[in-house]
């Protein structure tokens, strides 16, 4: 018996359910990386992106409803590896200059694949007939190219000058 073909529809369920995923291990990780931190505004960057990560996560149960489905995660390997790196310097890095700049750098990697998800997204939305959840992945689109800007501004402006220095 010949396989169902996949299309492009089974294929936006899958990475809606692969980014859903990710975003919920983004939520779970946001305050550790807070406590870790040690700029002041480092650590309200990542508490302020744990409050719109909460509301990027109604926004794709509400693309779920649109689609009529059930909100459901499939482990994303990719956020697995993003978050360990993350993790690793945490660890490494803990109380030393060049933790906060390890930080910001694993929290754009972070971004970076967010990004491209929600792009990604956002585009077979257009192409499937789906305005409605293409505007919703666009508004997270825009809060993620924004707390990419933010971190990058953060980064040039303190972060990774009091990395270099000697404590």
């Amino acid at each position: 018996m010949a396989k169902k073909p996949k299309l492009l529809a089974d294929l936006f369920h899958d990475t809606l359910k692969d980014v859903y995923f990710a975003e919920k291990k983004i939520l779970a990780t946001l305050p550790k990386m807070a406590k870790a931190a040690q700029s002041k505004q480092l650590k309200a960057a990542f508490l302020k992106h744990q409050k719109e990560t909460a509301g990027q996560i109604k926004r794709l149960e509400s693309v779920f409803k649109i689609l009529g489905k059930k909100p459901s995660a499939k482990k994303c390997d990719a956020i697995m590896g993003i978050t360990a790196e993350g993790a690793e310097i945490m660890s490494e890095y803990k109380g030393m200059p060049a933790l906060d700049a390890g930080l910001a750098a694993a929290a754009q990697a972070v971004e970076h694949y967010e990004i491209s998800r929600y792009g990604t997204l956002a585009t077979w939305a257009k192409e499937l007939g789906m305005r409605d959840a293409a505007s919703l992945l666009e508004a997270t689109l825009k809060e993620e190219k924004a707390t990419d800007a933010a971190l990058s501004t953060l980064a040039k402006s303190v972060i990774n000058v009091a990395a270099e220095a000697d404590l």
